[in-house]
């Protein structure tokens, strides 16, 4: 157990990598759900007692569900579009390297340009690939945001941990 003030500022900090795994569910440049699991397990094992550790098992239960419907969901969504897992591959690689290459919108550039050469390549024929590439863009779209739903639901689960705490 900490003292009052060290409570504050630990909690404030813990707050802050939150903050910071949020946006980095947004611009994955960073692995916000591990920052914001790792913040309140840290917040979890400072605090102590059965509150910090049931705010703790359920963020990590919402955490886990909404990574698991994160990359079941979107896929099957593109899939039943007719998007190939070859071209969301294709669409990593090229958003990897259009990460270092183009500051800051490179990996958007780089995945949704992969996914249209992989479709072209594939059926030949510019709007079908076209398409292929918008529904791959609304998967990807659609996976930040139940993602970022989960984030969410565990930091709203934590504010009430720390403020009950």
């Amino acid at each position: 157990m900490q003292t009052t003030a060290g409570q504050g500022w630990s909690e404030l900090l813990v707050g802050l990598v939150i903050l910071v795994g949020l946006l980095g569910i947004v611009i994955p440049i960073l692995p916000g759900v591990i920052l914001i699991f790792g913040a309140i397990a840290v917040w979890a094992f400072l605090t102590g007692g059965v509150t910090a550790w049931t705010v703790f098992a359920i963020s990590t239960v919402l955490l886990v569900i909404s990574g698991i419907v994160k990359y079941t969901w979107p896929g099957r969504k593109m899939k039943d579009a007719g998007v190939s897992n070859r071209a969301v591959f294709v669409g990593a690689i090229f958003g990897i390297i259009g990460f270092f290459i183009i500051p800051v919108v490179g990996l958007f550039v780089g995945f949704v340009l992969g996914v249209y050469l992989s479709e072209f390549h594939r059926l030949r024929v510019n709007q079908q690939a076209w398409q292929a590439t918008v529904h791959a863009v609304k998967g990807v779209g659609l996976s930040i945001l139940v993602e970022l739903f989960g984030a969410l639901l565990a930091t709203g689960v934590w504010i009430v941990g720390a403020i009950v705490t």
